[in-house]
């Protein structure tokens, strides 16, 4: 049994791949069961999508709004309680071996009125449980980029200058935000919009980032500041 599922997963992720000795036989027959069950939504629910790779689990209560608007490499897992609003000017493009954690949501349109741009997300991203990004303006998330648990990203600034009129009728700013390959964002992060991020950064548990961080340079703080270079 665990030959069998090191070469299945190996052969969906495109290298070798090595299950914890510590595994029981039931152990791994949960999980063969649990993602033959997921596999088996992935193909019946990607066929409404715009593209999707040859493997795709989903697993239990997933709702995901036009899913026309979806295109989504081999290998990505949905887990159990996500929910996402594709519903935006470009749609969603996820690359391969993706992987988004329970109970997340992706929402890419809060009205009708005005729909948000796009999310792009590139190879081998994993993210945590619990995240929610608020696609308004444009969101790019590179490839071998690590997200942890109860992260939040907003695309969006309220504009609210005029102190004589309700901020809900005074419109928004759409900058975007962009995360670079190979970062890791720790738990419990907020971005806010305009912000960049770039390749290598970390950012530590619980800052919020709402100024651009530069490459392999590690951040953290309320708001998020310059720790250390990863260079030196």
């Amino acid at each position: 049994m665990r030959k069998l599922l090191e070469k299945a997963a190996g052969k969906i992720k495109g290298r070798d791949y090595h299950i914890d000795e510590k595994l029981t036989t039931g152990d791994l027959l949960g999980v063969f069961f649990e993602r033959g069950g997921m596999l088996i939504r992935g193909a019946f629910r990607g066929l409404r999508m715009k593209k999707k790779g040859k493997f795709l689990f989903i697993g239990k209560r997933v709702r995901i709004k036009c899913p026309r608007k979806i295109s989504i490499g081999s290998g990505a897992t949905i887990a159990d309680g996500c929910i996402i609003n594709a519903m935006s000017k470009d749609g969603i493009a996820i690359g391969k071996d993706f992987t988004l954690g329970a109970d997340s949501i992706i929402d890419c349109t809060g009205l009708m009125r005005e729909l948000g741009e796009s999310l792009v997300i590139g190879d081998n991203v994993g993210i945590s449980p619990r995240f929610t990004v608020f696609v308004r303006g444009k969101v790019s998330i590179g490839s071998d980029t690590i997200i942890g648990p109860n992260v939040t990203i907003v695309a969006e600034n309220h504009i609210a200058d005029a102190v004589d009129k309700e901020i809900r009728k005074q419109g928004t700013k759409r900058s975007g935000i962009q995360i670079g390959d190979n970062c890791w964002i720790g738990a419990g992060v907020t971005i806010l919009d305009g912000v960049e991020i770039g390749n290598g950064a970390i950012v530590a548990a619980g800052a919020v980032v709402n100024k651009n961080v530069e490459a392999y340079t590690v951040v953290g703080g309320v708001p998020a500041k310059p720790i250390k270079s990863r260079c030196n």
